[in-house]
């Protein structure tokens, strides 16, 4: 009995470490639209092939949170997805190098942070869409996303 009590303090106490990132993709090619058109069932974030957006998607966990960036046209984060399915070999890739993961739309910001919004903020200087603009998958800070979210409206 005590060995139960115990466990169950444990999982109690346990504190969850969600993970925050940022994927991009062109509007023409993948909207915030068609990404939401999708609903519970999400989709899979195919066709990243580049090794440290891929080592990203490898790292996400069921449960991570991702904010939905159009980039090229538009160059502005749009909305917040949910990691549904963690990496398996991305279906697309003749390779079997590259792996995807699954999202789905969460929400979408009350009012987009545009790339420009982003550099002007002292205080997100050093994010990854800063600093590795090309980066397609990107690892985002609590504070970051903190941050956004507010300027975002949420």
């Amino acid at each position: 009995m005590l060995f139960g009590e115990a466990m169950r303090e444990a999982r109690l106490t346990e504190r969850v470490i969600m993970n925050y990132w940022l994927v991009k993709s062109e509007p023409s090619v993948w909207s915030w639209d068609h990404q939401v058109a999708k609903g519970a069932k999400g989709e899979a974030w195919t066709g990243v092939r580049n090794f440290t957006a891929r080592q990203n998607l490898v790292n996400m966990k069921k449960g991570d949170k991702a904010f939905f960036y159009h980039s090229n046209e538009g160059k502005e984060i749009v909305g917040i997805a949910e990691v549904i399915k963690e990496a398996y070999p991305d279906p697309t890739d003749k390779t079997g190098k590259f792996v995807c993961v699954d999202i789905k739309a969460d929400k979408p910001l009350k009012t987009p942070v545009t790339m420009a919004a982003i550099k002007a903020d002292k205080k997100l200087a050093a994010m990854a869409l800063v600093k590795y603009s090309r980066l397609s998958v990107q690892p985002v800070t609590a504070d970051e996303w903190k941050i956004v979210c507010k300027i975002g409206g949420m």
